[in-house]
């Protein structure tokens, strides 16, 4: 069952009084007192029982962080054994050394084994994609949601710091049904949000596999000290924004696309999505010029499609306008190019 959010959602950073619920529960498991991690929280008493309710990132980071501690435990009650406090620090360690993401992550698959068999990790590269996917080997209980949510969320969050870049999801899914508390799912995940699914997912292009790890141990030192943070916090830079803005205007295929239409397809906000072309040194306007060309090239040197129709794939109005822009860029017209290229 899909949710879709829409382009519009905030991407406020959000956690649900139900995970909250999940670090209380953990104390209950082990015979513990969450009193003391709660004041960690500033989390009101009020807050267990709302169906509805919300803590901040840094609220949630205080909290979880003091059960992981005081509890030994940093998969909070989730598994037959407990995970004791730095055990995905270890994991950490074992995939940063890696040449590039595709291999960090394989790296974090095979070695999450290591720390519990309860649940298994599965990386799968197709043609354009590539899906992180998680397989429960047991019946997680009542703290499944909590479980699988933050498990996507360590593996999203320790990817995307280690390649400097937002890693864009195209879209996640989830074996149980859709919760109460949906609303935040875009903010920690993507629009495309799915429910009552075979397995937990998250799903991305591909291409980010290949980025090239770029932090050292020395980096990692300094995460490690504030982790909690990257599985609630959505990391903003994105290293192939300008391809995937690219890939949304090549598909267009004739349609004249607008800049909302843009962002949409990106869920991003249109401010967003211009602020952070600038901060890589383009813009919109610009990759729509640059895309045009890029179409009409190809398809004049094909030599089978009429200019009339070329212009149309290439989102112009008509021939003579087309014509004229694509002297401007050449220098020459459509008609001499084709003929110069075949």
């Amino acid at each position: 069952m899909p949710f879709q959010a829409s382009a519009a959602t905030p991407r406020r950073a959000v956690t649900p009084a139900a995970f909250v619920r999940g670090v209380v529960a953990a104390y209950a498991k082990y015979g513990g007192d969450p009193t003391e991690a709660l004041a960690r929280g500033q989390v009101p008493d009020a807050l267990l029982t709302s169906a509805d309710a919300r803590v901040t990132a840094a609220q949630f980071e205080a909290l979880a962080g003091h059960a992981m501690r005081e509890l030994d435990d940093e998969a909070l009650g989730w598994f037959s054994r407990r995970l004791p406090w730095g055990s995905y620090g270890m994991l950490c360690r074992a995939s940063i050394t890696a040449p590039n993401l595709e291999v960090a992550l394989k790296r974090w698959c095979r070695h999450h084994r290591y720390l519990t068999e309860d649940v298994l990790f599965q990386l799968t590269i197709g043609d354009e994609a590539a899906i992180i996917s998680i397989r429960e080997q047991c019946d997680l209980g009542p703290l499944r949601e909590f479980c699988l949510v933050t498990l996507l969320r360590y593996v999203l969050g320790f990817s995307c710091w280690a390649v400097d870049s937002a890693i864009a999801l195209r879209s996640a899914e989830f074996p149980f049904r859709q919760p109460g508390h949906v609303s935040v799912y875009p903010t920690i995940f993507c629009r495309d949000v799915r429910f009552d699914a075979a397995r937990a997912t998250i799903t991305f292009d591909k291409r980010y596999l290949a980025l090239p790890l770029k932090r050292s141990a020395d980096d990692l030192d300094e995460m490690l000290k504030g982790a909690l943070r990257l599985t609630v916090l959505p990391y903003r830079r994105d290293r192939l924004l300008v391809e995937r803005v690219r890939r949304v205007l090549r598909n267009a295929r004739g349609r004249i696309l607008g800049a909302e239409d843009v962002a949409a397809e990106l869920a991003l906000s249109t401010r967003t999505m211009h602020r952070r072309l600038r901060e890589e040194s383009t813009s919109l306007r610009a990759l729509k010029e640059e895309t045009k060309l890029e179409l009409a090239k190809s398809e004049l040197m094909r030599g089978r499609a009429p200019i009339k129709r070329i212009a149309e794939l290439a989102g112009f109005r008509n021939e003579k306008s087309f014509s004229r822009a694509f002297r401007n860029w050449t220098g020459t017209s459509p008609r001499d190019f084709r003929g110069k290229n075949r």
